[in-house]
């Protein structure tokens, strides 16, 4: 399979510049799968994986925030606001986050809080999405 350029990048660092064969990312309308070749295009990432596969069938996950993705011909970029390898995710962390926003939105005092307790609440089950789907692909080997 052909690959291309591929780089995500957050504002805090660099976390992958390579080549890449593929790449899947959860877009604000759905999941968006990139080959070479792909037509030029700029999207919104929602909070989710970053799938990479490498050439040789190697894959590597990453999590981000949201952001945006960026098709050119020769290079694909994550724009990312914040991003991190999937593995280095803590699922403790995110579970108490879910409930702590679930909590939230219970006792909401105003829509600002509700509206922050939503937004919590949908990065926790993004960071929980991202960690089983490196379960799944980690059972499957």
């Amino acid at each position: 399979m052909a690959s291309f350029q591929c780089d995500i990048v957050s504002a805090e660092k660099a976390i992958f510049s390579g080549s890449a064969e593929q790449l899947i990312a959860a877009g604000v309308s759905g999941d968006l799968g990139i080959l070479r070749g792909h037509a030029p295009l700029l999207t919104e990432l929602k909070p989710g994986p970053v799938r990479v596969m490498r050439e040789g069938g190697e894959e590597e996950v990453y999590y981000v925030t949201g952001g945006f993705l960026e098709v050119q011909p020769d290079v694909v970029s994550v724009l990312a606001d914040t991003a991190t390898r999937a593995h280095d995710l803590d699922e403790a962390a995110a579970e108490e986050a879910r409930q702590e926003a679930l909590k939230a939105m219970g006792d909401k005092q105003s829509d600002l809080d509700y509206t922050r307790a939503a937004a919590e609440l949908a990065e926790a089950v993004a960071q929980l999405r991202t960690i089983q789907q490196l379960r799944e692909k980690g059972s499957r080997r």
